[in-house]
């Protein structure tokens, strides 16, 4: 597996991620068909699992996929030391929704449930504030990471769903080595609104979310003449090739697709053998949304 850095911290990631939402969804497999896939990845791999407190069914199921994730690693045959966990607090599940809290105490509170629920052993890898919430500043949300990090709770620190004024702010509290936004053909924004760009200049790996389009999308791929054709021609997935597309698409990129099934992420990471040219990531870019 290819690898890279992730942001400044000489520490190395795999070059594609496993997303793991969708083994704690409401349609989620079976607990050991979950760790199959978990451990199918690393067999493959993959050193980079991205995860939330928030990745379960509704608030009485909170940290599932932290717990999860721990316990498939646990359980792994192989060498785990260079797998890097990276999770996320701030949003709640009420009956299934999805809402902010970017209470202080709050994220105090869920920082510490989740390095429990990841082992409690180490620090959190990378610890991402899922999203900005108004009620509160993103000095007052980002203050208990901070602390965390100063405790030895958390290694490293990323935000997710931010523009490039709040991650500077957010840089102004505590070292950021990651951004997690929205990318995917379907949402371009990170090319406009000078996110991409930023982490680029700043060395901050960009972990696009929904690589896929997520669950309402990822099949109508291949209704995307474009992405399809490029498909037949390879001899390759479409979802290859939106992978392959968006790691051409910039050197700060590790995509992080989910998947509930061991043939998912198979043909997910097959995605680092299809290099696509320039006048390929062209064609796909005026064949989708911008």
């Amino acid at each position: 597996m290819e690898t890279k850095q992730l942001g400044n911290t000489g520490v190395n990631i795999s070059a594609i991620g496993l997303g793991g939402m969708p083994l704690s969804l409401s349609s989620r497999p079976p607990e050991p068909e979950a760790i199959k896939v978990i451990h199918r990845a690393l067999d493959l791999g993959v050193t980079l699992i991205d995860t939330a407190d928030s990745y379960c069914k509704d608030e009485s199921d909170k940290h599932h996929n932290e717990r999860l994730i721990a316990k498939a690693l646990q359980q792994y045959n192989g060498d785990i030391s260079n797998i890097i966990v990276a999770t996320k607090g701030g949003l709640m599940r009420h009956n299934g929704s999805w809402t902010r809290n970017g209470n202080p105490d709050h994220l105090k509170q869920t920082i510490r449930v989740s390095f429990e629920a990841l082992g409690g052993e180490k620090p959190i890898d990378v610890w991402q504030y899922h999203a900005p919430d108004t009620d509160y500043s993103i000095e007052e949300s980002l203050a208990p990471a901070k602390e965390a990090v100063q405790e030895g709770i958390i290694r490293f620190v990323g935000v997710s769903n931010f523009s490039v004024e709040q991650i500077k702010r957010a840089r102004d509290v505590v070292d950021i080595v990651s951004v997690q936004n929205q990318y995917n053909p379907w949402y371009r924004q990170p090319e406009v609104d000078g996110v991409l760009e930023y982490c680029e200049k700043e060395k901050l790996t960009f972990l696009p979310w929904s690589p896929l389009g997520g669950s309402r999308r990822v099949g109508k791929l291949e209704d995307i003449p474009v992405i399809s054709q490029l498909a037949n021609e390879k001899g390759v997935s479409v979802y290859q090739i939106v992978l392959a597309w968006l790691r051409a698409k910039s050197s700060a990129i590790a995509p992080i697709p989910g998947a509930s099934k061991i043939s998912s992420i198979e043909d997910s990471l097959r995605a680092v053998e299809v290099k696509l040219s320039e006048e390929e990531v062209s064609k796909i870019d005026a064949g989708t949304s911008s």
